[in-house]
């Protein structure tokens, strides 16, 4: 076990020395996009960990504690997907052409799509609220 974890640890070990490697060439040049990129690298785990992690903690207790057992899981699989679905569009919605440029993603309307999909989870959602039967004991 011991030989299969130092087999694992060391591509993993180089993996992380040379994006160090390419990292500190990339940030000791000290152009005005490394500011922006090393506040990106700060600002990521803090607003994480300071705002997200927080509210999604208190969403996940308030829906544990005040919905009926019947709407639980249904409910906070909803919430996941929306949370997901939300996180992936939010580059687009941010900054709509801001990434590379790949042709078909950029033509369609994000807001609509990332409405209409969240439209189909909690239609979902309330597809399986209904359609499951209480359990008998």
């Amino acid at each position: 076990m011991k030989t299969l974890r130092l087999l694992l640890f060391l591509p993993g070990l180089a993996a992380l020395t040379w994006g160090a490697v390419l990292f500190s060439e990339y940030a000791f040049s000290l152009r005005p996009d490394v500011f922006g990129t090393l506040g990106w690298l700060a600002g990521g785990p803090l607003v994480h960990d300071l705002l997200v992690a927080p509210l999604v903690g208190a969403v996940g207790l308030a829906l544990s504690r005040f919905l009926p057992d019947r709407w639980k899981t249904p409910v906070k699989a909803g919430a996941v997907l929306t949370g997901v679905l939300t996180l992936l569009a939010f580059p687009l919605l941010w900054r709509p052409f801001g990434g590379a440029r790949n042709p078909g993603l950029h033509d369609a309307d994000t807001v609509t799509g990332l409405l209409l999909t969240l439209a189909v989870v909690w239609a979902g959602v309330l597809v399986a609220v209904l359609w499951r039967r209480p359990r008998e004991w």
